[in-house]
């Protein structure tokens, strides 16, 4: 599969890179060069400039949307929001049926949901509050969903909350990790957050129920503040690296002992 990835040299491109690059053929897009590490195809290019991702596209069969700009009001829209609405536009007159948008957990999951609510879910109405990075994101994500409506296009929303490097989190075999610090608890690997892309990407259509679906990207956690049971079942995506063993540290004692966990 031909993919367009726009904004591709931030902190999760190279983890998407990784995970994609040994299934498909990627054409990476940004504003910023690559690393020297990248040895496929580049181009510079901003995800608002309308015309340069339509011709980015050609030929393409997925965009992954990985661009991201928080604080800037006028380039926060730019990105976020008319660069939604360039990527639907390039997939329209493509004729790519495969678009995987990316975004901040809180663009769904605003103050309102996340201090009061529990067992939240990617399939519930939109609260992103008053955050100009969570605005931003959210109304791009409106122009996605009327594209998808009218064109018939796949679109398919990964939502984070926060990422690590997998040395801070817990690894495969549940060994303490190398770098053991503590974080929020709904955090994901950065391996992990790029093999959600993948996982995606690759996804067959007959396991979507509908040609726009929403995915909490997050290890399952013990309270089920939020529910990402959907990105299991239906994306078969499966964390290697989870916090289990933060919510189960041993409490040492003042004689150095350790007790039981909590």
């Amino acid at each position: 599969m031909n993919v367009l990835i726009l904004g591709g040299t931030g902190m999760l491109g190279p983890w998407v890179v990784k995970s994609l690059k040994d299934k498909h053929k990627i054409l990476l897009t940004d504003i910023k060069e690559p690393p020297n590490s990248y040895d496929g195809d580049f181009l510079k290019l901003s995800v608002d400039n309308l015309d340069g991702v339509i011709k980015a596209a050609e030929g393409m069969d997925c965009i992954v949307n990985l661009s991201v700009l928080r604080t800037d009001r006028k380039l926060a829209f730019d990105v976020s929001t008319k660069g939604n609405y360039s990527m639907m536009e390039a997939a329209r007159i493509n004729n790519i049926k495969r678009v995987i948008n990316t975004g901040p957990h809180f663009q769904l999951v605003g103050q309102s949901y996340e201090e009061w609510d529990y067992n939240l879910n990617p399939d519930m109405p939109a609260q992103p509050g008053t955050r100009l990075y969570a605005i931003s994101k959210f109304l791009g994500q409106e122009i996605c969903k009327r594209y998808a409506d009218q064109f018939g296009i796949q679109l398919i929303t990964l939502l984070y909350y926060n990422m690590r490097h997998h040395l801070d989190l817990t690894t495969p075999d549940f060994e303490p990790a190398e770098l053991h610090n503590d974080m929020t608890p709904f955090t994901t690997s950065w391996i992990d957050c790029g093999e959600a892309v993948r996982c995606a990407v690759d996804v067959s259509k007959e396991r979507l129920a509908s040609n726009k679906e929403t995915f909490f990207i997050s290890p399952n956690i013990p309270h089920q503040k939020f529910n990402s049971e959907k990105t299991y079942k239906v994306l078969g995506w499966q964390p290697r690296y989870t916090l289990e063993n933060l919510w189960n540290k041993k409490i040492v004692s003042s004689d150095g002992h350790k007790e039981d966990s909590y």
